[in-house]
């Protein structure tokens, strides 16, 4: 019964030998709302779980049954219709109509047609890539960049071994090869050092992105559905009780509707076969786009507070060790001196710094530190060289940011 779900399987493993690239929030975007869509997208195509997707009854002939069939495909792929004055719940008490929006028309009476449901696996499939596109971008512009610096340091806690130690398929490093590898990371970060900014650059736009998409997906649902798709979730809030006879979610997923069938009769006389049917997958349908209406709402709040934080750190991380302090003990708990911070405020831009962050985030609390208190005694040894020797290395630091920086962007 689960088996056409076997797919997604491959999502829900979380790899602790992968360094991580983004944060929380982003995961929200291609980890969970892709998954989310993804299920969706299957469970809408599957049978086992709500039988046939339409059958219809009409009022055929005895020998005419056997096009009954044929009506349900009609139906299916042409559209099918439900009658705006019957959208009335003292009706449905006083027996005047057998369901919602299902009872006798004219020409000039107004209707509902419903032809989404024909394509709502794709749209569920196509939204599902558009949430997973950002981090694919992410991903390749990243390159692979804090995966090389942290490889081999994930598992590094206080050294206490004179030598590697293999455990369960994994290499637990010496403290001497801790202390090298802590020596190559310090020279490969000086030589980088202010050519981070394409890094956040690309970072930041992908989280700008995700909110871009999100916006541009709520649109397009509802815009998909008509225009019903904003108010649901307010419909759903405002009708929790579930006691009226005639459900909000009816006006946008009938359960009942018409459908009309023309053929020609035995004298060549175009006839209209008046079907009534019922939409069984609707019943999937309401409670997969109220479920997405509350999640996307859930998402954007939280990916609106994360671009807030995002700026705030832009602003405050060169002006307070304080908030260095806090940070840094977020991404890897620790105690950090006040000095090592201070001069890692002063000197970093914000690509720097961020990169930092990260891998703060990756790393272990004691090669971390030593890392970081590597990267400012650097720094006060730079600053202790020659004003000329400064300006020459200051202008290769330039030029090389500028290049990587040019060549993120068109390579």
């Amino acid at each position: 019964m689960l088996d056409p779900f076997k797919a997604v399987k491959g999502q829900l493993k979380i790899r602790f030998d992968k360094a991580s690239i983004d944060d929380v929030i982003f995961k929200l975007h291609y980890r969970a709302t892709f998954m989310l869509l993804l299920v969706s997208s299957i469970l809408v195509t599957q049978r086992q779980y709500v039988g046939e997707h339409i059958k219809c009854l009409s009022d055929l002939d005895t020998s005419e049954k056997k096009f009954i069939n044929v009506i349900n495909t009609y139906c299916f792929f042409s559209s099918t219709f439900t009658v705006v004055k019957h959208l009335n719940e003292s009706a449905l008490l006083t027996g005047n109509i057998p369901h919602p929006g299902v009872g006798p028309a004219v020409e000039e009476d107004e209707v509902i047609h419903h032809a989404y449901y024909q394509w709502v696996p794709f749209v569920l499939f196509a939204q599902a890539l558009m949430f997973y596109l950002p981090h694919a971008i992410w991903k390749t512009k990243e390159d692979g960049r804090l995966q090389a610096f942290v490889s081999g340091l994930h598992l590094a806690f206080v050294p206490n071994y004179e030598e590697d130690q293999k455990k369960d398929d994994m290499i637990i490093l010496s403290k001497k090869n801790i202390d090298n590898r802590i020596q190559e990371l310090k020279i490969e970060y000086k030589n980088r050092f202010h050519a981070w900014r394409s890094w956040s650059v690309w970072l930041v736009s992908c989280e700008v992105l995700n909110l871009l998409n999100l916006m541009f997906q709520i649109y397009l649902t509802d815009v998909f559905l008509g225009g019903y798709f904003w108010g649901i979730g307010s419909q759903v809030w405002n009708n929790v009780d579930w006691d009226d006879y005639l459900d909000p979610l009816d006006v946008v997923f009938p359960k009942v509707t018409k459908c009309v069938f023309y053929k020609y009769g035995p004298s060549g006389v175009i006839q209209n076969n008046d079907a009534m049917c019922v939409m069984a997958l609707n019943v999937i349908h309401e409670k997969i786009f109220t479920i997405l209406w509350f999640w996307y709402a859930i998402v954007f709040i939280f990916t609106v507070l994360g671009l807030i934080h995002r700026f705030l750190v832009f602003i405050l991380f060169p002006r307070s060790v304080g908030f260095n302090h806090f940070m840094f003990k977020y991404a890897c708990p620790g105690n950090y001196k006040s000095q090592t911070l201070n001069i890692i405020r002063r000197n970093c831009y914000f690509g720097d710094w961020l990169f930092l962050y990260y891998l703060g985030k990756n790393m272990r609390v004691y090669v971390f530190k030593m890392f970081l208190k590597g990267v400012a005694e650097d720094f006060d040894q730079y600053y202790a060289t020659p004003l000329k020797m400064r300006l020459g290395k200051f202008v290769t630091v330039v030029n090389n940011s500028l290049w990587e920086l040019l060549a993120s962007f068109f390579l």
